[in-house]
């Protein structure tokens, strides 16, 4: 498979595990009351310098969250040309993405460093991370075998 390929079929595959995060965080969010997340608007609004700024922290959660869901996916599918099998991929690609995110807001300000998270809090944005990884690894397997 080639470079381009692979980092399309992952994006298509970031594509499909950002619908399986909403999809979840929204299910949870339903049974724990829990208010929806606000760092993608957050990180967005502090990239550009607009750190603190509410109204468009706002305005850019949503665009935000599909953008960096879709694009980590391209990390998926380039991990899928290093020879790792599809689980060992999903799993480097969870920690990527998740510890990814959490220096990001961190080093934005936007968030402690995890251990000083609540349990709850921690558990939550792990085990939605999670679903995200897995479902993009196996539609980037699915995908692959298709294209191949």
């Amino acid at each position: 498979m080639n470079v381009a390929l692979a980092l399309g079929l992952g994006l298509a595959a970031g594509a499909v595990g950002t619908v399986v995060l909403t999809v979840s965080e929204t299910i949870e969010q339903r049974f724990t009351g829990r208010e929806n997340s606000t760092v993608p608007g957050q990180v967005g609004a502090a990239l550009p310098g607009k750190k603190g700024d509410e109204a468009a922290a706002q305005k850019l959660n949503t665009p935000v969250h599909w953008a960096h869901g879709i694009t980590m996916g391209a990390a998926r599918g380039a991990l899928g040309l290093t020879g790792l099998g599809p689980v060992a991929a999903t799993a480097v690609h969870y920690a990527v993405v998740w510890g990814g995110d959490v220096t990001l807001y961190r080093s934005l300000g936007i968030a402690p460093w995890p251990w000083k998270w609540q349990k709850q809090e921690l558990a939550t944005d792990l085990f939605h991370k999670g679903a995200y990884a897995i479902a993009t690894g196996i539609t980037f397997k699915l995908l692959r075998n298709a294209a191949t």
